[in-house]
């Protein structure tokens, strides 16, 4: 008993009750000792019976993410009190999951007990939340702190509506005008900075009113007032402001209960810029539809950047919902082609008109539409042909923006691809004369680089410019393709044999050891399907660029059968499926970058035994097309 007692005056906050008390709780101490390491507690799943207070040895603490690494470990020793929190916080679960080292020795105090001290000592109980707060404080710890237990449950709008402050949203600068303006400059105010509401302030700098586009309609036109009249005869009324540090939900109220369209951002008195009600509803929109929609009304660099990052939440839920993947890599493929184009008009704004007509073209998966969470850039540039004296201000011109285009997108998130193949490098930015004589040489010049790039370039897709520059080139290379291809194919099929599907001899999943996990590459299995299907579509002259619409076409030709486009559409789809969402989860609930690594042991019995069908079904039209074309189009 006097050891126990001696121990208590030293642990926090039990060192804060009176002596009598700490009889009593020693009293009530069960001495627990680990012989070996155990995992004694699983986050958001043991339920807590007490609390425990180490006397000796070590305790490890942290949070497991959806990989099963470890987050956020800590390490307890003698005189830490462990449970506290996760009783009075956390309805009685254990906040995280831990690991008693071997040799370690614990006293454990009843639940019962332990709130009774919580309820009769107020300092004693502050030490337990004050303690909570300043973990909260980590941001690591505070996202798997509020990452929900049933995660799929996590909708965008319910989520971030009561969550979200005004001083997270994006919102406009203020323009403003005098009183005493007349409207037709204050209209042409609007009109070259791109507002709808344009802010009235009288003498003092105080505002007093706004314009709008429906007040110069309903104020102005339809009352005949002339457009030498002051704007503050025809603006309108009231203004209404909201603190940055309110909620999302409150503005929505706010503008609802006084009809207004428009609220004034406020932080310390000072006025900090405006949103719109349409803004501001477009933001908690679940449809992914509107939230493209919402793309389209942003009006920087960094808005775009927020916007790309709620992606993967919408993905999740799509997928989870049981959207097919295919219509899932649609809504990507919009999301990052609106986000491109606004950054290439952004661009233009700056730059100016372009000296030439041009296109700006998507390349790889993204030219296939069929990108992931994982993405980098891969885009170049086709401009018309120039008389020789102009040339050279063309390419500086494209060059340059090219430069700029590719910066900001790797601001919003889409990063540099790594092999190089952007339009800032300026092998892929040029004529179209020279954009036929780079395909012309790769086909007629075949081995495995030439093929690699053909097969990118191939694949390309066309989101900014001039269609009929994209329509040019895509009749020369229909006629490029009717020349003899035997060698040229004969690469292109060794190339779509160049990843294996990852079975063993006896047609178990072939698993790389990563970390404590037994993975294999999802991207890598699918390769050989793209690469495939893209072999067919080349000696068939289909120049659609979707893997899923290019077996449409194919089989409409009769180059493969309905089973053939069953099997394949399947395999493909569903392996993207699992792509997508194990993506999803690393960044929404791990906080982690995504990868294309999937654990074999975070898979179902049934989705193990539909991979290793899949795989088989890749490794039979890999063997189709080995006989097919390496056999014979080589003689």
């Amino acid at each position: 008993m006097t050891d126990k007692l001696a121990f208590l005056k030293t642990v926090k906050p039990f060192s804060l009750l009176p002596e009598e008390v700490l009889l009593g709780v020693a009293d009530l101490l069960q001495e627990v000792t680990y012989t070996k390491d155990t995992a004694i507690y699983l986050q958001e799943i043991t339920r807590m019976k007490g609390v425990d207070l180490i006397a000796e040895g070590e305790y490890e603490s942290f949070f497991y993410d959806s990989e099963q690494n470890k987050r956020v470990p800590e390490h307890h020793q003698s005189g830490y009190c462990y449970g506290g929190i996760s009783v009075l916080l956390n309805r009685k679960r254990s906040l995280r999951s831990v690991i008693a080292k071997k040799g370690t020795k614990v006293y454990f105090l009843p639940r019962r007990d332990f709130r009774q001290l919580c309820l009769g000592y107020e300092d004693f109980f502050h030490h337990f939340t004050a303690e909570f707060g300043r973990r909260m404080l980590n941001d690591e710890f505070a996202h798997f702190v509020k990452r929900p237990s049933a995660f799929q449950d996590n909708f965008i709008a319910s989520d971030q509506l009561y969550s979200r402050k005004i001083e997270m949203l994006v919102y406009r600068d203020l323009v403003t005008c005098p009183g005493d303006t007349p409207i037709y400059e204050a209209a042409r105010m609007m009109a070259d900075k791109k507002v709808s509401c344009l802010f009235v302030h009288d003498a003092q700098g105080q505002i007093i009113g706004y314009l709008t586009d429906i007040s110069i309609r309903d104020n102005v036109v339809a009352r005949q007032v002339s457009v030498q009249e002051p704007v503050q005869q025809v603006m309108d009324n009231p203004i209404v402001s909201i603190s940055t540090q309110a909620y999302v939900y409150e503005a929505i109220l706010l503008m609802f209960r006084t009809k207004t369209r428009y609220l004034l951002i406020e932080q310390n008195g000072q006025y900090l810029g405006f949103i719109s009600r349409n803004k501001l509803l477009s933001e908690q929109a679940q449809s992914p539809f509107v939230f493209i929609q919402s793309v389209k009304l942003a009006q920087s660099v960094e808005e775009l950047k927020r916007k790309w990052e709620k992606v993967p939440e919408i993905v999740y839920q799509l997928l989870d919902r049981g959207v097919k993947p295919e219509i899932v890599n649609q809504v990507i493929t919009t999301v990052s082609d609106t986000i491109t184009t606004k950054v290439i008009e952004g661009v233009i704004e700056e730059l100016g008109a372009p000296p030439a007509k041009f296109v700006f073209m998507v390349l790889g998966s993204e030219g296939r539409k069929e990108q992931t969470l994982n993405t980098d850039q891969d885009n170049a540039i086709i401009y018309e042909d120039k008389a020789n004296e102009q040339r050279e201000l063309v390419r500086a011109y494209f060059l340059q923006f090219a430069e700029l285009v590719s910066e900001r997108l790797d601001t919003i998130g889409f990063s540099y691809c790594k092999g190089g193949f952007m339009a800032k490098n300026p092998k892929w930015t040029h004529s179209l004369s020279h954009w036929k004589r780079n395909y012309s040489s790769w086909m007629q010049e075949p081995d495995p680089e030439t093929v690699m790039k053909f097969s990118t370039f191939f694949d390309c897709r066309y989101i900014y410019g001039e269609a009929p520059i994209m329509e040019e080139l895509r009749a020369f290379l229909d006629e490029e393709l009717q020349k003899p291809l035997g060698r040229f194919l004969y690469h292109m099929a060794q190339n779509a044999l160049q990843y294996v599907p990852p079975l063993t001899f006896f047609k178990n999943i072939k698993t790389i050891t990563k970390g404590s996990q037994e993975v294999f590459d999802i991207k890598k299995t699918m390769t050989p399907i793209v690469d495939l299907v893209r072999v067919y579509a080349l000696k068939s002259r289909v120049f659609k660029t979707n893997t899923g619409e290019r077996l449409e076409d194919l089989k409409a030709l009769g180059e493969f059968t309905d089973t053939d486009f069953q099997e394949l559409m399947h395999s493909y789809y569903y392996l993207m499926s699992l792509r997508l969402k194990k993506q999803a989860v690393q960044m929404i609930q791990d906080k982690a970058a995504p990868d294309n690594f999937i654990d074999i042991r975070s898979l179902t019995k049934i989705e193990q035994v539909t991979l290793k069908e899949i795989f088989k079904t890749i490794a039979n039209f890999q063997a189709s097309i080995k006989l097919k074309y390496t056999n014979s189009l080589l003689g």
